[in-house]
Order: structure tokens, then sequence, then C-alpha cells
């Protein structure tokens, strides 16, 4: 499997698809996003991994700082801008009430019952799915971007948030501000 990712190392898909990147929650001021589990642009412990790969697919622990007044709702979401396809794979969704400055480690397993936390569906499921980089490509690069939202999510298109493809969720979503950390996880 190393060869594929050798062959492939070359390609990635990079940060103009990111969530970050979006109209609609490109606007607003930066805030403050921190991890105690992984500082910004550093590797991820194996904890953090996907089970596939040896890790445990336990979600860091964030917490944040800085959002604007009245934020109705945080919309967060990861991804892997290194993944060799056209765009970054999308890891895992939630909404968080407004009223919340952090999360605990492991509070973003599908089935959660974390006050706050609503997990939506993602590009591999519900739930937070840790890294799973293809052996030899290289580190790659997990963009966990926090989006202060003035007017929550509840229904889209008639259908209860939780129910809606990613897509429509991160195209109807309107951040007033925003937060990120990268985290690296590469396998060897």
């Amino acid at each position: 499997m190393a060869i594929i990712g050798k062959l492939l190392a070359g390609r990635r898909a990079g940060e103009t698809g990111l969530a970050w990147n979006r109209p609609g929650l490109a606007n607003g001021t930066e805030f403050s996003l921190t991890s105690p589990d992984f500082e910004h642009d550093a590797h991820l412990d194996i904890a953090h991994a996907s089970k596939r790969v040896g890790g445990r697919d336990h979600s860091p622990a964030l917490s944040w700082s800085g959002a604007p007044e009245g934020t109705a709702q945080y919309l967060l979401v990861v991804e892997d801008v290194d993944v060799p396809m056209p765009k970054p794979v999308l890891h895992c969704a939630a909404l968080l009430d407004g009223s919340l400055n952090q999360l605990p480690a492991n509070a973003l397993q599908a089935g959660t019952s974390e006050p706050g936390v609503r997990i939506l569906r993602s590009m591999l499921g519900r739930g937070y799915m840790g890294p799973a980089p293809i052996r030899g490509h290289g580190p790659h690069r997990y963009v966990f971007q926090l989006f202060a939202l003035a007017e929550p999510l509840d229904t889209l298109a008639g259908k209860a948030v939780d129910q809606a493809r990613p897509k429509l969720v991160l195209e109807a979503a309107r951040a007033t501000a925003r937060a990120r950390i990268d985290g690296l996880y590469e396998r060897p």
C-alpha cells in the first residue's frame, strides 16, 4: 500500500475546497480555537487516529474564546486537505450550542449524549472519524474549523439538519466569525 501513497504523493485536495473558504463561512472576524491535546500544526496522537490504523477514533478536546456575543450556534467541521482527491474529505461535522466554549475529549462520537452537541452527517458517516491517510503519502493536515452562527440551523429543505447532506449544511450556514486549528497525522 505504501507504493500507492508514493505514486499519489503530489496529489492533494488543497485548501481551496475547505469549508473555511466557502462564501457563507469565510466572513467575519477570527477568534481563538485551541486544544490541550495538540498545538497548531503539530502532530495528532495515535489515540485521535482511526481504529483502522491502530488508533481509537477519540476526538481531541477543544476550547475557544473571543467569539461574538449573541452566537446562537457553532458549526464544527473537520476536514483532511491532503487527501489525493479533488476536494478535502469531511471527517466530522457537528452543531454546538452557542453557550459552549469547550468540548471535552471524545465528545464528537456518534450517539454522544454530550449536552449541547448535535452530530451531523459527514462524508464518512456520523461522528468523529480519525485520520487514516494512505501509507507512504506523507503528512496529512486535519483542519478543525469552528464557525460562529448568528442564526441556528434547525431544518434544511424541510428536513431536520441532522439528516441533511453535508453539502446542504455548508451551503446554508452563515458565519459571523471563525476559528481553526490544524493537526497533522502521517502513517509510518
